[in-house]
């Protein structure tokens, strides 16, 4: 009998268009409109956001440039952590890979905090029985664990439905308004003047909006699954930055213009839970209110269950490679799925909502906040890692690049998230709403303790298991 090939990520299992669902629904591009916009507006620049949204959005399609370089000669699950490793070094790479971790860690937990607010109120619509946020979370917990658990191509085209519903409501408001007409103000114009977008709060702005574009790098993650890795991770890079950009930052234009500059910002700052919910029944109708009330729900879902998805993946990639337990690196012999991975990110989840709510965390004022602010922090941080670590992978082999995709771009790009990580330094107290002065110098330690912390187990693994470290090299490479 001849012996049985190992069970394998699935292979040519994700196009472009499934790639691009994948970024976008981890991005959750409903919960940053309905949830972010206000915020971003009342304690950033005001009416001057879309503009800010644009520009991030700049930001990273130049960032992507380089990135996407690097993606045509590396397939690895652990993205970030390949890529540093390969440009800078393993043990930057292992600390990149932690903090990475952190981040999505953070940001999970964080939505789940969102979830139990608006999933708990739903449930007693619905079903007409109230019950503490956490108990649904943790029902959450399970249904999301079932989902993770199955093929990447099942979970591509839930994604995608939940997508496609999520990005047709708000393509719905926007046509709504071009037909019902805009406000007292007419088209607000303003929003892309200078002096309105560069204010006093535009690096505030910068601080909420960088966030929303968390999980657009998570393209590369489904690198060894995608077919045609090479052609199709960067264009599903560059697709998914273009819609998020123009997405989130055009639906809150038509908002400004629907309702006017003076009222927008009124309601930005006073009604930020209903601000959304009443121009979209104004505008479209009681159905759409209701329709976006529930979409919410749905952006939620997709969004934990794709940060579940990439997690399952750098756990699988680490486990492999031996960097931490390699139980991590089992996967399912039909599925093809990280499941061992995917059941201990559901069990740490399960005991964060269950703690926060038996010792009396309120889920969106302080669990939300509070966890969202290291995952900003550390993706940031991860991503100005990531953009010097092109320049590092090219300088000795430029390969098939050319000065603006190994030097220009990527240097660019981490001066931009330089600027952006030292804004969200000097800022935490608007990621945690400041709520305890602590925290704003608690988190960014705790951020640059776990990097460091990375970086000194690495040195540790080179001592104590070094042909586990030297076998890094080789698995990256034959990937």
């Amino acid at each position: 009998m001849s012996q049985e090939s190992p069970v394998t990520l699935r292979k040519d299992a994700l196009g472009v268009l499934s790639i691009v669902l994948l970024v976008i629904a981890t991005n959750g591009p409903l919960t940053v409109i309905v949830g972010a916009t206000p915020a971003a507006m009342a304690f950033g620049n005001g009416i001057g956001l879309p503009s800010v949204f644009f520009l991030i959005g700049l930001i990273y399609l130049i960032f992507s440039v380089g990135f996407a370089a690097m993606a045509h000669h590396i397939k690895n699950a652990g993205a970030f952590y390949a890529y540093v490793s390969q440009g800078l070094g393993h043990s930057l790479g292992v600390g990149t890979a932690f903090v990475a971790i952190l981040a999505y860690l953070s940001l999970n937990i964080s939505l789940y905090g969102m979830f139990g607010t608006f999933g708990a109120n739903f449930f007693t619509e619905v079903v007409g029985i109230k019950l503490p946020w956490w108990i649904v979370c943790a029902g959450f917990v399970v249904i999301v664990h079932l989902f993770a658990s199955r093929n990447i191509q099942f979970n591509g085209r839930v994604l995608g439905t939940l997508m496609c519903a999520e990005v047709g409501i708000a393509l719905i408001f926007n046509i709504g308004v071009v037909f019902h007409g805009p406000g007292p103000d007419g088209w607000v114009t303003d929003s892309f003047h200078p002096a309105t977008v560069f204010t006093a709060g535009f690096g505030s702005a910068v601080v909420f909006v960088i966030a929303s574009f968390m999980g657009f790098e998570t393209a590369a993650i489904y690198s060894e699954e995608a077919r045609n890795p090479k052609r199709n991770i960067p264009i599903a890079l560059f697709v998914a930055v273009v819609v998020i950009a123009l997405l989130d930052g055009g639906t809150a234009w038509f908002m400004i213009s629907a309702y006017g500059k003076e009222q927008a910002l009124n309601l930005a700052l006073n009604s930020p839970g209903t601000i959304w919910f009443d121009i979209v029944g104004r505008i479209v109708g009681g159905w759409a209110s209701t329709a976006m009330e529930m979409l919410m729900i749905t952006s939620l879902f997709a969004a934990i269950l794709s940060f579940q998805n990439t997690l399952s993946r750098y756990f699988y990639a680490l486990g492999r490679e031996g960097v931490i337990w390699h139980g991590f690196a089992k996967l399912h012999p039909k599925q093809q799925a990280p499941y061992v991975a995917s059941g201990f990110q559901s069990l740490l989840m399960l005991v964060g909502v269950v703690a926060s709510g038996l010792i009396g965390i309120d889920p969106l004022s302080q669990l939300m906040p509070i966890t969202a602010a290291p995952a900003s922090i550390s993706i940031v941080l991860v991503q100005l890692m990531t953009a010097l670590a092109v320049i590092g992978y090219f300088r000795s082999n430029h390969r098939d690049t050319n000065i603006w995709q190994r030097v220009v771009a990527p240097l660019v790009s981490a001066v931009a998230m330089g600027w952006v990580l030292w804004m969200m330094l000097t800022n935490v107290a608007l990621l945690t709403g400041g709520q305890m002065p602590i925290l704003d110098i608690f988190i960014p330690v705790l951020v640059f303790a776990v990097g460091l912390g990375g970086i000194g187990y690495a040195f540790w693994l080179h001592r104590a298991h070094p042909e586990t470290y030297a076998r890094l090299t080789r698995l990256l490479e034959e990937m």
